[in-house]
C-alpha cells in the first residue's frame, strides 16, 4: 500500500497534468470523479438509448458491445470481460483443453509474463515458454525451430515493453502459418490492437481472424473506463462465458463501462490512424530537439513508431528526469513527458512512454523540439 508521501506525489503530479495547457495525450485516470461521471452522461445518450433498462449479469448494453467489437474483429462472437488478465486466462484455458496441451509459447515481456504475478500457471494451469527473448516479436523460423510443442502461441500486438512493437503484415502471416504448421492455435493479445491498421496496411477484420481468438481492451486506446472482450468461434465464446462466471467476472451491473466501451468505439477508434501518423512526426522531432540540447545520447525506439506509442532512452537517472518533467509542467503548462523507469534498462539509463493522442494533434515539430530544449535545461 502506497504511504503519505506517494499518495502526495502522485495527488501533485495529477494536479500538474490536468493543469497543464499542453501535452501530449490525457488519460482518463487523469480526471476526477464528478468530472468522469459527468461526461459519460452528458454523452452516452449519443451512442446507446438511455430510456432502456439497465444491464444485469450481461445484456442491455453489455450484449451490444459484444456485437459492436465482433463485427468490427469479423469473429462470430465476443464475451464481455470486466479485465483482459480474466479474459485471456479464460481463452487460453479454453484452448488448452480444446489441444491437450497447457503450453503457452509468447515472449517473455509479454504482458501475462511481466504484469499478471503468474496468474497463468498460478489459477489457470497453463505453462509458459518463450520462442525467443529478443526485444521483438519471435519470428517464423524461431516458432518452427523451438524445441518442445505447444498448445498455443500468443502475440500481443503490439509488444509494449518492447517498445510497442509490431511486425510486418508479411512476417504476422507467416509466424501465424507457422505455429498452425505444429498443430498449435494462434491467439491475439490485442490489448492495443486497434490501433494497429495503420502499420498493417489492413482493417481490423483482416487482421484479428488471422487468428483463432483474439482480446481487446477499450480503456488502453479508447478512452473507456474499464472493460474488454474475447472474441472467437461461437463454441469458445459460449465455454469462455461459462469461465468467465468461474473466475467471478459475471458482473450484476456493467453499463457504465460498457456505455464508455461504446463512445470508444465511436469517437476514438476512428481517429486511431490520424495518432500514428502524428506520433511519427512527434518521434521525429524528439530526435532531433535532444541533438540540439545538447544530450550526450538518447534514443527514440521505434525511430518511426509503429503506433501512436513508443518509448523514449535518455542516459539519466529516473529521479532526475521525473523531477524536471513534472516542474516543466508545474512551471511552463507543458507536459512533454510524464514518468521515467529504469526497469529492465542498462545502469544510468531510463525510459518512458511516450502516447499521442489527440491534444498531440496540435504540436507541431517546432512546438516538441522547444519543449524538449525546455525539459533538458530543467535535467541540470
Amino acid at each position: 500500500m502506497a504511504d503519505k508521501s506517494e499518495r502526495d506525489e502522485r495527488r501533485r503530479r495529477l494536479e500538474a497534468w490536468r493543469a497543464s495547457d499542453r501535452v501530449l495525450w490525457r488519460a482518463s485516470a487523469d480526471q476526477r470523479v464528478g468530472e468522469r461521471l459527468a461526461a459519460l452522461a452528458a454523452d452516452a445518450g449519443g451512442v446507446y438509448d438511455l430510456d432502456e433498462w439497465t444491464d444485469i449479469y450481461g445484456g442491455g448494453v453489455v450484449a451490444e458491445v459484444e456485437r459492436r467489437a465482433a463485427d468490427l474483429l469479423g469473429f462470430p462472437a465476443a464475451a464481455f470481460f470486466p479485465t483482459g488478465t480474466m479474459a485471456q486466462q479464460v481463452a487460453l484455458r479454453c484452448w488448452a483443453g480444446r489441444t491437450g496441451n497447457p503450453t503457452v509459447a509468447l515472449h517473455p515481456v509479454s504482458h501475462p509474463e511481466l504484469h499478471e504475478r503468474g496468474a497463468f500457471g498460478a489459477v489457470s494451469g497453463l505453462r509458459t515458454v518463450h520462442p525467443t527473448d529478443e526485444p521483438r516479436p519471435a519470428t517464423a523460423q524461431e516458432v518452427r525451430d523451438f524445441d518442445e510443442p505447444f498448445g498455443a502461441l500468443m502475440l500481443e500486438l503490439p509488444l509494449r515493453d518492447a517498445g510497442f512493437v509490431l511486425p510486418s503484415w508479411d512476417e504476422l502471416v507467416e509466424v501465424v502459418d507457422a505455429a498452425r504448421e505444429r498443430d498449435a492455435v494462434v491467439h491475439f493479445d490485442g490489448a492495443r490492437l486497434w490501433e494497429c491498421t495503420t502499420h498493417f496496411g489492413r482493417p481490423l477484420d483482416e487482421i484479428a481472424p488471422l487468428a483463432d481468438s483474439v482480446y481487446v481492451s477499450f480503456y488502453k486506446s479508447l478512452d473507456a473506463l474499464s472493460g474488454a472482450v474475447l472474441a472467437g468461434p461461437e463454441d469458445l465464446v459460449d465455454e469462455a462465458r461459462t469461465w468467465r462466471h468461474r473466475y467471478g467476472g459475471q458482473v450484476f451491473q456493467q453499463y457504465p463501462a460498457a456505455l464508455s466501451a461504446l463512445l470508444g468505439l465511436e469517437r476514438e477508434l476512428p481517429r486511431l490512424p490520424s495518432y500514428v501518423s502524428h506520433a511519427k512526426v512527434v518521434a521525429a522531432a524528439l530526435r532531433e530537439g535532444f541533438l540540439e540540447a545538447g544530450v550526450p545520447w538518447s534514443r527514440v525506439h521505434p525511430e518511426e513508431p509503429h503506433t501512436h506509442q513508443f518509448q523514449v532512452w535518455l542516459p539519466y537517472g529516473a529521479d532526475a528526469l521525473n523531477d524536471a518533467a513534472l516542474r516543466q509542467s508545474e512551471e511552463t503548462g507543458v507536459t512533454l513527458f510524464r514518468r521515467w523507469f529504469t526497469d529492465r534498462c542498462p545502469p544510468g539509463v531510463s525510459v518512458t512512454e511516450v502516447t499521442v493522442a489527440s491534444e498531440g494533434l496540435e504540436w507541431t515539430g517546432e512546438d516538441v523540439r522547444r519543449a524538449v530544449g525546455a525539459f533538458v535545461e530543467r535535467v541540470g
